[in-house]
Formats: structure tokens, C-alpha cells, sequence
């Protein structure tokens, strides 16, 4: 399950550089009751793309967007409920790890879902039943 943050250099702390991958990842594995799962935290990954400032806009304006984008099975975070407390620790995560006076109104997630059979890891795609079954496997 991919996780790509994308945000202006300078904008993230040199400590968020580092942990905020490892941060969001924690965040996604406990909303998804995964957290004490190897295997299903072994599938989230990601990347950190720190861009010049000049480069990131906000309605048409240069401005300090952090963007967090994730990129899941259609299965994971199914409800409302789900995706919104992803989305709420997420934006807690990068407020704690941007430059003092950084806004949360310049915090951003949005969550893309991979249709069923569309989502895979090392040449295998999985349907939601497959993962689930794996998942569940790597649990007992």
C-alpha cells in the first residue's frame, strides 16, 4: 500500500524527513487493525518527494501544500469512519513533523482505491479475498 508524500523542501523538519514514512505507516496499519501483522505491515510502503518550493501550488497560487497520498486494495479502510480517522491522524503526523507556523490547512490526504484484482506486490495482483486470506494466514 503505497504512501506518497510529496511537500516543499524546507517545509518538513529534518526529524519529519526521516520519520514520517515510518509514522504514517504505524498510522495505517493501527485504523486498518493490522498493526501487530507482519505481513500486512511488510506491504505498506512509500516515498518522500521533496520538491523546490516554488514548485507547489494551491489554487493556482504558490503556496506550502504537504500532500499525503495513499494507495490501497479497495478493501482497506471501507467505511467513512475508516478513511476519516486515516485522515485525521495523518494531518496530526505531518503537523508534528512540519516547521513551526506550517498550517493545517496546508495538510492534504486523499486516499485512492486500486479496484479488486488491481493492487499487487511481486508480480501477483490480489483480489480483496486473496489479501484478507493472506493477511489473515500471516496472523495465526
Amino acid at each position: 500500500m503505497p504512501i506518497t508524500v510529496t511537500a516543499p523542501r524546507g517545509v518538513l523538519t529534518a526529524r519529519g524527513e526521516r520519520e514520517i514514512l515510518p509514522a504514517l505507516t504505524a498510522a495505517l496499519a493501527e485504523v486498518s487493525g493490522g498493526a501487530d501483522n507482519d505481513f500486512f505491515t511488510g506491504i505498506i510502503g512509500g516515498s518522500v518527494h521533496l520538491l523546490p518550493p516554488e514548485d507547489i501550488y494551491a489554487g493556482g497560487e504558490n503556496r506550502p501544500i504537504v500532500m499525503v497520498e495513499l494507495k490501497l486494495p479497495n478493501i482497506g479502510l471501507p467505511d467513512p469512519d475508516a478513511r476519516a480517522a486515516f485522515i485525521t491522524a495523518a494531518t496530526n503526523i505531518v503537523a508534528g513533523l512540519t516547521a513551526a507556523g506550517h498550517r493545517r490547512e496546508d495538510i492534504w490526504v486523499n486516499i485512492l482505491n486500486a479496484l479488486d484484482g488491481a493492487w499487487g506486490i511481486g508480480g501477483r495482483a490480489y483480489t480483496g479475498e486473496a489479501l484478507i486470506a493472506a493477511v489473515t494466514a500471516a496472523a495465526n
